[in-house]
């Protein structure tokens, strides 16, 4: 477990929120008859514009900027000239790395209209995402973040990914302590001052249970049915939660209104 610094949880923050602008920026371009490699291509333009470097791009010999996941895929999955179809979802997960800090997080966007029971899914995860970093105070451990989460999406009925979980973010874009997705309270490594995390709930609207297809990388639903992804990446700075990304690009671009972000406000250290 790698404590930072406020300095050093300002750079994060800058990372951060290039991957923010970046989605804000896809969320004006992703419709039917788009490609996924369209977008990825966008996105490695974009962070390159911003200063940064594609966080994906060459990470354990990822091929792309973009882990881009339609359906049935949970994650990891690898951009193609397939065009997007009314009706399905996209999870987009995006990482960058400027002053030696990495950015990284995941929002899954619905394309055109979907069915009801699947933006309940979306609705679901989302929500989840935010009852885990509520639960990311001063004293609380890893375990009380994974309950807040599984508790909450498995009472809607829904399959918690075990295999895949969040994780610490630095100068690595994987770094201790590991951030399960589902757990018992008050177990696990407790949390400290200056730990930033990417809390990342992958919930199925059916079974739990997961494959992956033999690029190595893409991974599925085994019976099928969707999966949502949302992530951000959160500091503990003043004993409380604060984000260092942000959906709201997004939702300037979609038009929403959102105050759901207003807990976790990023104020950085206490002078």
């Amino acid at each position: 477990m790698v404590l930072k610094t406020a300095e050093e949880i300002a750079l994060m923050r800058e990372s951060a929120q290039i991957v923010s602008k970046t989605l804000g920026m896809l969320a004006s371009e992703i419709r039917p008859g788009v490609s996924s490699l369209h977008l990825d291509q966008l996105a490695e333009t974009f962070i390159r514009d911003h200063g940064a470097e594609p966080g994906f791009l060459g990470l354990y010999d990822f091929p792309n900027t973009l882990c881009v996941s339609p359906d049935a895929q949970v994650v990891h999955g690898i951009p193609t000239n397939t065009p997007l179809e009314e009706g399905s979802i996209l999870s987009i997960d995006c990482g960058a790395l400027k002053n030696g800090f990495y950015g990284d997080h995941a929002y899954t966007f619905a394309i055109g209209d979907i069915a009801p029971e699947t933006q309940q899914l979306l609705d679901t995860t989302k929500a989840s995402l935010y009852k885990g970093i509520a639960a990311f105070q001063k004293g609380n451990r890893v375990g009380d973040v994974g309950h807040a989460i599984q508790s909450y999406c498995e009472a809607a009925g829904y399959g918690v990914v075990r295999e895949l979980v969040g994780h610490g973010l630095g100068r690595e874009m994987h770094e201790a302590p590991e951030m399960p997705n589902y757990g018992r309270r008050g177990r696990g490594k407790r949390f400290q001052e200056g730990l930033v995390v990417a809390i990342e709930p992958m919930i199925n609207r059916g079974t739990k249970r997961i494959k992956q297809l033999k690029d190595g990388w893409t991974i599925l639903t085994v019976d099928g049915q969707p999966s949502a992804h949302f992530e951000h990446n959160v500091a503990l700075l003043n004993g409380r939660p604060q984000l260092l990304s942000t959906f709201q690009f997004i939702y300037e671009a979609l038009g929403i209104e959102s105050d759901e972000e207003t807990p976790f406000e990023y104020t950085g250290a206490a002078p």
